[in-house]
């Protein structure tokens, strides 16, 4: 084995990832989710948007972010719903429609998916930690 290591070559570091989104691409894909986030966001549509294939615009917002463009949004959703539980006297089913998601059932199971507790629970604890 030590003979076999002595003759191959030691593996080169890898190479950062290439194939993302521009700059200007990611900012403004990025602008767009933002600004319709309460909305029905097709990721076909965010790739019209790149003048890119759905499939192509896929792989490269995931390179570029880490994330699926569903994951990312799903993230904006779960923050922007985090500011009105805190900020705002809206209800659940009022913050669930503000912030994309179909219905107050689904809000409620995707967020206690993401934080590990439902909304209430949530912001109980954060009212909690602010008034401390």
């Amino acid at each position: 084995m030590a003979r076999l290591e002595q003759i191959a070559p030691a593996p080169h570091p890898r190479a950062p990832a290439t194939g993302g989104l521009c700059p200007r691409r990611e900012r403004m894909v990025k602008q767009l989710i933002l600004a319709n986030l309460g909305d029905s966001l097709e990721v076909a549509e965010l790739a019209r948007a790149c003048a890119l294939s759905r499939s192509h615009f896929s792989r490269a917002f995931k390179c570029s972010t880490g994330l699926s463009p569903q994951e990312w949004i799903r993230q904006q959703r779960i923050q922007r719903a985090k500011e009105l539980i805190i900020h705002s006297a809206l209800s659940l089913t009022q913050i669930s429609q503000e912030c994309g998601f179909c219905d107050q059932a689904h809000f409620c199971h995707i967020f206690s998916r993401s934080e590990g507790v439902n909304p209430m629970t949530w912001r109980n604890h954060q009212l909690r930690v602010i008034a401390a």
